[in-house]
Formats: C-alpha cells, structure tokens, sequence
C-alpha cells in the first residue's frame, strides 16, 4: 500500500500548501518517491496529472471566495497565483463554463473536491505475469524528451511518426523504453526500437548504430513481465493503471526505479487477441 499512502501524503502536503508556489519537485521529496515515479503514479492512480490537479483545486477554491459579498477578481486572481487577471479569467472560464464575474451572481459552477486514493479489493483480477531473471543486454533505441504533463499525447504521436517517418526500417519498432530518472526536472527520456544482444559482446562485434539512434545497455534484474490483450493502445494503459493501482500495493515486490518496457512483437495491433507486454525491474520486499 506505500503507493497510495505516498500519494495521500502528495495530496495532503498540497491541500496544505495551495497557495505557495508548488513545485513538483517539493511534493516528490516530501513524500520520498522519485520525481518521475511521483508524476506517473499521480497521473495513473488520479486520472489527471499532479499539476492538473492543483490548477483544478485552485480554480474550483477561486470559484467559492467569488461567491462571497465584496470579493475582486484581481485579488483572487494574485491569491491563487496567477500573474494577471485576464489569464485568471481565461483559466476560469474553460474550468467552469462561467466568468469570474458571473460567479458572483448565483450562476452554477463546477465543484473540485480534495481527492483521497483508496484501494477497494472485491475480487482478484485475472492477469498474466511472470517474474524472470534476466542478464544485462543492448537496445538501440530513437530517443526524444518528454514531461508527465505531456507525454499522454505526444508518445503515441512519437509511435506514429516513428512508423510514417520509415524509421522502423532501420530499426524495427518493437520495443518503448523508459528511462525513469528525470534527465532534468520534470523531463524523462523514452525511446523506440529493438533489443540488440547481450552486452558482453565486444564492441566491434556490435551492429551499425544508425545516426540519431543510441546505444543503451539495460543491467542486469528481475523482471515482472506482464502480458496485456488487445488492442493498442488501451490494452497497454490499462495495464499500467493495474499495475500501479492493484499489483503493486499487494505484491511481494517493490519497483526498482531504473527502466520500464513495452514490447510489441509482429502482429496486428488492432486485433482483440493482439498480446504485448510490460516489463518493470523489481526486488522483493524486505
């Protein structure tokens, strides 16, 4: 259960801090996860990203101080730490449907209450997964930089251009790796491509890297292997949200933070029956 009692922690620590400049960064120490693993944890347990929902408690506390008799909209607007009041009202807008002004005139707005996470074990979902030893070996992988904030949406749009782009022809598209320490604050690298070989081949046993492809070798670990029917790429995300939200509370291993893949073998993506898998390291829990 530490997943979920670190994120009602998270949560906790930004109630608390609603109006203070948070950064992402503060939150993850606070409660001893990773900035990466905080992010992605938030997201798949929540439903929203972490900076999400700090823009929806504020907007929906900024709604209920509007209500009240005397409230400006520019003092709201500084309070809840936006830089003026027009990009307070536009924030305000697409959130509730209703300008600030018109929030003070009775007029229905939308309510974003503090959220607590709990786990509700009413049956045991049939999944298929297998713990495997694995020694060290190569990837060469086609990288780019993404944040939590937007890699719902352009990670599958990198999938896309890896294809259309004829990049798969130099290195076939079977594997997604991410790397899971942030290469700067709130940034993390992912790549497409192929595992290589083992990596105790000498270097000049090695195949051509081609440009703007790299060379990773992944350590050796223990893997949790999970296998995910259907199609792509819902069969894939409602593993991860498994994963995170069922397996991992009531497992007997702990997530090591190092590299997660998806592995996508030949096959049709689209097909009910299409099988893919996700592999996370892992050690038992002491």
């Amino acid at each position: 259960m530490e997943w979920i009692q670190s994120i009602n922690r998270a949560i906790d620590y930004i109630e608390d801090n609603i109006l203070e400049d948070i950064h992402l960064e503060d939150v993850a120490e606070q409660v001893h996860i990773s900035l990466f693993h905080f992010q992605r944890t938030f997201n798949l347990l929540v439903g929203m990203t972490a900076g999400e929902y700090i823009r929806k408690r504020r907007l929906s506390l900024a709604g209920e101080e509007l209500t009240k008799e005397g409230a400006k909209v520019i003092d709201i607007a500084f309070k809840y730490g936006y830089e003026s009041p027009e990009s307070f009202s536009k924030a305000f807008t697409r959130f509730h449907g209703i300008t600030p002004k018109q929030a003070g005139k009775g007029m229905q707005m939308k309510n974003f209450n503090k959220l607590t996470i709990r786990v509700s074990i009413e049956g045991g979902s049939m999944v298929d997964y297998r713990i495997e030893k694995k020694d060290s070996f190569s990837v060469i992988v086609y990288p780019a930089v993404f944040t939590e904030e937007n890699s719902a949406e352009k990670i599958p749009a990198f999938w896309n251009a890896y294809f259309q782009e004829g990049l798969n022809e130099k290195v076939s598209g079977s594997v997604g790796i991410c790397f899971q320490e942030s290469i700067k604050a709130k940034e993390f690298l992912y790549g497409i491509g192929s595992i290589q070989s083992a990596s105790a081949q000498s270097p000049d046993r090695m195949e051509r890297i081609p440009a703007d492809f790299r060379q990773i070798v992944i350590p050796a670990h223990t893997w949790a292997v999970f296998q995910c029917v259907g199609v792509m790429p819902d069969a894939i995300q409602n593993m991860w949200k498994f994963i995170y939200g069922e397996w991992l509370p009531a497992a007997a291993y702990e997530l090591i933070p190092n590299y997660d893949i998806e592995y996508y073998p030949p096959g049709d993506k689209d097909a009910a029956d299409y099988v893919s898998e996700i592999w996370i390291p892992v050690r038992e829990k002491s």
